[in-house]
């Protein structure tokens, strides 16, 4: 049957009819992509979230679905599909470590993320090297945030002391000093080091992968001489790129801004 996605009635049936087709494939045919693809349905299109939170635990519980547990973790961090819960990270941080495992990008990225940032919950212990194995794997995979997550890593260093340290992604190429008074940081200092060719390197993929900041930065880097040898003609190149990149995100979002007033009274 042809729908006219034009016309309210056939848009209505079409929607009940994907919800049909995944349940048939969840819990009849039991493939684990229409248990997920059930999951998103229930959180995009019914808002239930409660029902979506257990159909991603169960995915990645029963059929080991990379993406169901990084969907999972979401929800157990935010406390997302459970009425009056406030989140738990630890929970999380197992979901996400389990579809690290199974090789999803973004559960290594959260995984590595929960780990090495001190902004994190204090329920997750601050374990930089592990964090790091977390994000190096999912840039690894391609996961573009990661890539320049441990760019901006490479470039301020990680400190061992965990009053001293600040873990970002940096917004511009650099080297941070200490307070005045104290004296010069060693490297034994550092859990890692301050190193702007491996920082070169990590902000290059990730301005590869589509990363507006990456390729902000590997602009400045260009011009500094910073991990690569000087090079105004590159400095350029990426700092257009980047401007092309935000111009297209600041597209996009006034797209949508008009899409969503359509209709609307005033």
């Amino acid at each position: 049957m042809a729908y006219d996605l034009k016309k309210e009635s056939d848009v209505k049936e079409y929607v009940e009819k994907l919800g049909v087709e995944y349940r048939f494939g969840c819990y009849s045919e039991k493939k684990p992509e229409a248990c997920h693809l059930l999951g998103d349905y229930l959180e995009g299109i019914k808002k239930d979230f409660e029902k979506a939170s257990k159909v991603y635990k169960s995915t990645c519980d029963d059929y080991g679905y990379a993406k169901s547990c990084y969907k999972y973790g979401n929800y157990s961090f935010l406390g997302k599909g459970k009425s009056g819960s406030k989140g738990n990270p630890q929970v999380a941080y197992e979901y996400y470590e389990k579809g690290c495992n199974l090789n999803d990008s973004d559960a290594c990225l959260h995984s590595g993320l929960l780990l090495v940032s001190k902004s994190m919950p204090r329920e997750i212990d601050w374990n930089v090297p592990k964090g790091l194995e977390f994000l190096t794997k999912s840039c690894d995979l391609n996961n573009a945030t990661a890539c320049f997550y441990l760019s901006g890593m490479h470039i301020s260093g990680v400190q061992k002391k965990a009053d001293q340290s600040a873990v970002t992604a940096s917004s511009g190429s650099g080297t941070s000093s200490p307070p005045a008074g104290q004296p010069p940081l060693k490297d034994s200092d550092y859990i890692v080091l301050k190193d702007m060719k491996k920082a070169f390197q990590f902000a290059h993929k990730a301005c590869e992968l589509r990363n507006m900041y990456a390729c902000a930065n590997l602009s400045q880097m260009y011009a500094r001489g910073d991990g690569i040898e000087k090079n105004e003609k590159e400095a350029e190149k990426y700092k257009k790129l980047a401007l092309e990149m935000q111009d297209e995100v600041k597209k996009q979002h006034d797209t949508l801004g008009f899409q969503q007033g359509v209709g609307m009274p005033n």
